[in-house]
Formats: structure tokens, C-alpha cells, sequence
């Protein structure tokens, strides 16, 4: 018997930018030297939103959750001394995907390389964004056209390229089941391959080419048998959907092509050694069958929930892949599940259910539809809200949260802060300085040129790729492209599903948040006011909103009276809505490190406009060093993923509320 030879390794990557592009090259280099296999570029929250750094809803965000790429210099610096047609990059990008492409094209252009050679990935699925990830720009159809216009570009010059990566990896981390997260990534895949198909630039006998480029970026879960069953459900789907609607004969063509990024949704502050182990677990899901194997991989690390991951962290994650690659036996086997009985039922079990969701989408006119009428997010924001409903009442659990709490002393944190990695605050004002030196010496007259021959061809019909690759080269900045296609296509708020959200905790006589409800009520009649008010806002450009949704809701159901707007506010916008709605508590929510920057400027606006009785509590991602400075600075509560209990969050709101207007405290039990 012939000893079988082994499978290639998937490709390995680390999801990594920060600072500066100079800074960040040097991590890429470094990584790959340690033996990272595929590039995965993080880019900071202005250059997904389409803004320079020097905007206002810049401030405090440049270079903190990744890379700022402002203009074509930023792209050469990123990737000095790394040969493109020899690199596999993944761009984590949307809104703005078809800006850094044709700025990664002409870098690739000007270091020599053959562009028909150039292999990697734009995410650019804009759908996900309105739902989950909010760093969406233009309306849905200016959106698709942009995907559109990319796919049928990618296509016929950038053959190796996948020019889109639908991704499920954010519905999960907003709470979708394995359902919900199939149907939607599907739902998606079928709008994008009608709207390129429909558009004519794609003869119909080169649409398998289209199909077999489309690729997926899935998210794995600590149920990892589920999770294992939902990528081989996932497949099958994919598979029948090419085959029956699109008539792909090419079963290469069909194939399910994903890259994946284990969750981070279940990344735990408390204990977080223990993400360690669910890290490995959520990996095991997306290699461990043959059939269902992810191409490529990256993996969050063990300290994400407390802040930026240090080299070393992200270090330890690539280890983790490579220990299962090359020291154990898993690469030498085919599909170690094949013929389960258990495992095909489960399968069979979702591919049913998903197809009935698809169906139920399409009938609605498809995902742009049901991204419009508000269905999608709704149904995200009450799955999210029964999954919290059952960590709190302590049906699902979670190591170190809701049970076993009490631990050993943590080695591994017992100096916080240096346990992460904080980005120079004075690193803005670099960015800034140098994008102010870029516009300087830029041929101004070709910059403004390329800005009008682009916006002309947003007016009409015809493909936008090439007036982009013209803008690129003549030095025309993020912001710049961005706002030409703002004026031509407007700009878009996605529904925030809050208000569509049901009940989703019992609230009987002696639940706790009947308790809670006792308070706001008694508070709210102390104080006269009808109902108490709380103002939930977003500052900055943080798109994460799953947290703010949560609070809103179950606040919404304690009897507040809740002001929510979305994403995407200024400091000035919170204050005066704050000021009109005459709240009696303002909320902030952010996750993107910028609450150093942005929550002092909310406080110090309220004071000025004469509000110094108002309090305000902030909730997210936020070092212990930060939550200290940031309550000495006059905030009344600072929570972060540790204060898991929404229930109890409200009661600690109302509270704050009771003390800012000199209220005996309440008895009732919270």
C-alpha cells in the first residue's frame, strides 16, 4: 500500500496594521519571517469610512484599529521590500475596496510585477456592513454597482484575484445562528452574482469564471461540531445554488472557496487565558474535515478582549495553526467524518432550514431588500438578544463568566498594562501632518481632474474601476475619492433594528428586571418626568453596534424612553441630541480605542453648554488604566465585556441617574 501524500497546509495569516504604514510594514515582514504564509491587512476605521485622517470624525481613530492608508505613498510604504506577485494579500476592506485595489495595482505596477498574477482578497461585501459591522458609506444600490463594477474589472485583469469575500464572520459576531448566517451570506452571494450577471459586462459563457472567484469568510464558534457541520452545510448549499440558479456545469467552478477568522464574539476579559483553548477548539471546526477545510486562516489572540494584541500574542496564535499543521497526523487523512450518521443528519438538518430562509429573503425582492426594509438587522438584533438572555440566566455558559469565577491569581495580566499594545496618541498628528505634506506636493490640477473625470462616470452607467486606478495615480486621497462618489451618490444610515426587536427577558413578578422596572418607574415618578430618558450614542467611526443595541433594547424594556440614532456621531451631535431630548442619562458605546480621545470631548461640551448634572456612563473596550483616567475625568460608570448582565447594567444606570439629582438610593434589588 502506497503511503498517501499529505495535504498542503491552508494559508496561515495574522489579521494585523496599526500606527502607521511604516510601522506596520515592519510587523508584515516580521510576521512572514516568523513563517506566515498570506498577508491579512487591518485598516484603521477612516480609511474603511472613507474619511482622511484630518476630518473631524477622524479624531481619535487614525491608525488605532489598523493601518491609515490615505493615499498612493501610504500604499508604497505598507509594502516596501514585499513582493507583490509573490504575496497572497487579504484586504479587510468594503466600502472603500475598490480605492485600495487600484492603489495595491499600481504599487504592484510601479515594483515590476505582471498584475494578472497578483493573488488575494478585497472583503467588499457591503451587505454584512449594514447589518453588522457599520462601516458602510454610499446607499445599496451605489454599493453593488461598486462590487459590480469590481468583480467584472477583477475578472478580466485580475484573474487570480477574489475580488469579493462574502462574509458570514460578522452576522455570527451580531448574533446570528447557523442559520441566520448561512441564508444571509447566501442571500448576499445571489444579489451580487444577479446584480453582475444583469449588468451586461460579463458575456454569460465567462460567468463561471465570475462564480469561481466569489469567496467567503466565515466565523467558528466554540460548538465546533456545529460549527464543523454549518461549513459542510455551507458547501452543499453553494454547490446547488451555482449548479440550479446560475447553471454552472464546472464543478471546480461550484467549489466553496473560505477563508476564516475564528470568533471573537467568544473572547472572554474574565479568565481570558481560557480563549486560549476555545481558540483551538473554533480552529479545529474549520481543519479537522477534509471535505469542509478552510483555505486560509487567521486567528484572533488570547488578549483581544482586553485591548490591542502585542506581536508576541498574535505570535502565539500563528504557533497554534502551525503545532496542527505540521506536528500532528490531521493533513496524512481524507474526511474523517465521512459517512457519520450523526454529522449528515445535522447537515441535512441545516441545508433544510437554510434553504427555507433563502427562500423567504428572495420572495422579499433579495438581500438589498431585506437590508432596506430593516428584516435582516431585526432579526440579528433579537438573536443576539435571546443569546445574552441565556448567558445571563446562565443556560449557555461560559467558563470564567457566569460559572466558574473564582481563579488563580493571572500571571499572564498582572501587569494590564503592559499586556497590551496602545498606540502613541501622538501618532495622529503625524498621520496628519504628513497627508497635509502629500496634498503640497501632489500635480494638484491632475488630482482634481481625475476627481471630476470619476465623478462624471458615477453619473452615468459606465465601469468606475478605471477612473479610480487614474485618481490613484494622480494622488487624489481616500477622503477625496470617497466624497466624489458622496456627492453623486448620496451617503447611508442602515436601520438599527432596535425598535422592531421583541421582549426577548421574562420580566414576571421577582425576575430581575422587573426589579429594574420597579426603579425606573419609582425614578421616573420622583422625579416627574413621565419616563426616564437615556441618549445611546456611537462617537466616532466605531461600526460595532451589537453592544449599543443590547443596551437599548433592554433598557427599552425596563421602561426607558431610549434615543438611539446608530453609528457614526460627533461629539457635537451627542450633546445637542442629549440637549433636545432632555435626557436623563447619556450612554457611549466604543470599541475602538478612540474613548481617550472622544469621551472627554462629549463631557467637556455638556459642561459648556450648562449640563453638568447629567451623567454619563461609558461601555467597550477599555483598559483599566483608561476606565480609571476616564472616571476621574467626571464618568459616572465605565463597563467593559467583563459586566456581562444587561439587566444589572440598567439598574446601575438608573442608580447614576438617582445620584446625579441627589436621590435617597433605591432598596429594590437590581
Amino acid at each position: 500500500m502506497t503511503e498517501r501524500q499529505k495535504d498542503r497546509p491552508w494559508l496561515m495569516r495574522t489579521y494585523a496594521g496599526h500606527s502607521t504604514a511604516e510601522a506596520s510594514n515592519e510587523l508584515y515582514r516580521r510576521n512572514l519571517a516568523k513563517g506566515q504564509t498570506g498577508l491579512s491587512v487591518a485598516f484603521d476605521l477612516p480609511t474603511q469610512t472613507g474619511y482622511d485622517p484630518d476630518h473631524v470624525l477622524a479624531r481619535g481613530e487614525v491608525g488605532r484599529v489598523g493601518v491609515p492608508v490615505s493615499h498612493l505613498g501610504d500604499m508604497r510604504r505598507l509594502f516596501q521590500d514585499i513582493p507583490l506577485d509573490q504575496m497572497n494579500t487579504s484586504m479587510t476592506i468594503n466600502a472603500t475596496a475598490m480605492w485600495l485595489l487600484a492603489m495595491y495595482q499600481v504599487v504592484a505596477e510601479e515594483q515590476g510585477a505582471d498584475i494578472t498574477q497578483l493573488s488575494g482578497t478585497t472583503q467588499n461585501d457591503i451587505v454584512k456592513e449594514y447589518l453588522s459591522r457599520g462601516t458602510h458609506v454610499f446607499p445599496p444600490g451605489p454599493s453593488l454597482r461598486l462590487t459590480t463594477d469590481m468583480i467584472t474589472y477583477t475578472v478580466a485583469n485580475i484573474p487570480k484575484w477574489n475580488p469579493i469575500n462574502i462574509c458570514s464572520y460578522h452576522l455570527q459576531e451580531a448574533g446570528a445562528t447557523p442559520v441566520q448566517e448561512i441564508a444571509y451570506a447566501m442571500s448576499t452571494a445571489i444579489a451580487v452574482l444577479d446584480a453582475v450577471r444583469d449588468s451586461g459586462q460579463v458575456p454569460p459563457e465567462k460567468f463561471g469564471d465570475v462564480v469561481a472567484r466569489i469567496s467567503f469568510f466565515v466565523n467558528a464558534g466554540v460548538r465546533f461540531i456545529e460549527e464543523m457541520c454549518k461549513m459542510r452545510a455551507f458547501g452543499r448549499i453553494w454547490d446547488k445554488i451555482t449548479q440550479e440558479r446560475y447553471g454552472i456545469e464546472n464543478p471546480k467552478q461550484r467549489r466553496f472557496r473560505y477563508g476564516v477568522q475564528v470568533n471573537s464574539l467568544g473572547l472572554t476579559e474574565a479568565q481570558p487565558e481560557n480563549n486560549v483553548q476555545r481558540i483551538v477548539l473554533e480552529m479545529l471546526a474549520v481543519t479537522l474535515s477534509k471535505d469542509a477545510r478552510a483555505r486560509a486562516v487567521q486567528l484572533p489572540a488570547w488578549n483581544e478582549a482586553l485591548g490591542l494584541p502585542r506581536p508576541w500574542d498574535q505570535q502565539w496564535s500563528l504557533r497554534i495553526q502551525q503545532v496542527l499543521a505540521h506536528e500532528s497526523d490531521l493533513l496524512e487523512y481524507e474526511d474523517i467524518f465521512a459517512g457519520s450518521h450523526v454529522i449528515e443528519a445535522k447537515v441535512e438538518a441545516l441545508v433544510t432550514d437554510c434553504l427555507a430562509e433563502i427562500e423567504r429573503i428572495q420572495e422579499m425582492g433579495g438581500a438589498m431588500a431585506a437590508v432596506e426594509s430593516g428584516y435582516l438587522k431585526s432579526q440579528l438584533v433579537s438573536a443576539h438578544a435571546e443569546r445574552r438572555a441565556r448567558i445571563e440566566a446562565g443556560e449557555e455558559k461560559i467558563v470564567g463568566v457566569n460559572c466558574f469565577e473564582g481563579t488563580e491569581p493571572n500571571p499572564l495580566t498582572a501587569d494590564l498594562d503592559t499586556a497590551i499594545m496602545t498606540v502613541d496618541p501622538a501618532n495622529e498628528a503625524r498621520v496628519v501632518q504628513a497627508l497635509h505634506e502629500w496634498r503640497d506636493n501632489r500635480d494638484e490640477g491632475r488630482a482634481q481632474e481625475s476627481l471630476s473625470v470619476l465623478k462624471k462616470t458615477a453619473a452615468g452607467d459606465g465601469n468606475l474601476f478605471a477612473a479610480t486606478l487614474e485618481c490613484a495615480r494622480a494622488g487624489v486621497t481616500t477622503g477625496e475619492w470617497a466624497w466624489a462618489l458622496r456627492d453623486v451618490f448620496g451617503e447611508f444610515r442602515a436601520p438599527t433594528g432596535v425598535s422592531s426587536a421583541p421582549l426577548a427577558v421574562a420580566a414576571e413578578e421577582g425576575s430581575p428586571l422587573a426589579a429594574v422596572r420597579e426603579k425606573v418607574a419609582k425614578t421616573a415618578a420622583e422625579l416627574g418626568s413621565g419616563k426616564l430618558r437615556l441618549l445611546v450614542g456611537k462617537p466616532g467611526l466605531d461600526g460595532h453596534s451589537n453592544g449599543a443595541e443590547q443596551i437599548a433594547v433592554r433598557a427599552r424594556d425596563a421602561g426607558f424612553e431610549v434615543i438611539y440614532q446608530g453609528i457614526r456621531l460627533t461629539p457635537e451631535q451627542i450633546v445637542s441630541a442629549a440637549v433636545a431630548e432632555d435626557v436623563h442619562c447619556v450612554g457611549l458605546s466604543i470599541l475602538s480605542g478612540s474613548h481617550a480621545e472622544l469621551v472627554p470631548d462629549v463631557l467637556a461640551r455638556l459642561r459648556r453648554t450648562g449640563v453638568d448634572d447629567m451623567p454619563v456612563i461609558v461601555g467597550g473596550i477599555i483598559p483599566s488604566a483608561d476606565a480609571t483616567a476616564l472616571r476621574e475625568a467626571g464618568v459616572a460608570a465605565v463597563f467593559t465585556p467583563k459586566d456581562f448582565g444587561i439587566t444589572e447594567i440598567i439598574g446601575r444606570i438608573v442608580d447614576e441617574i438617582r445620584k446625579a439629582n441627589q436621590l435617597d438610593p433605591l432598596e429594590v434589588p437590581a
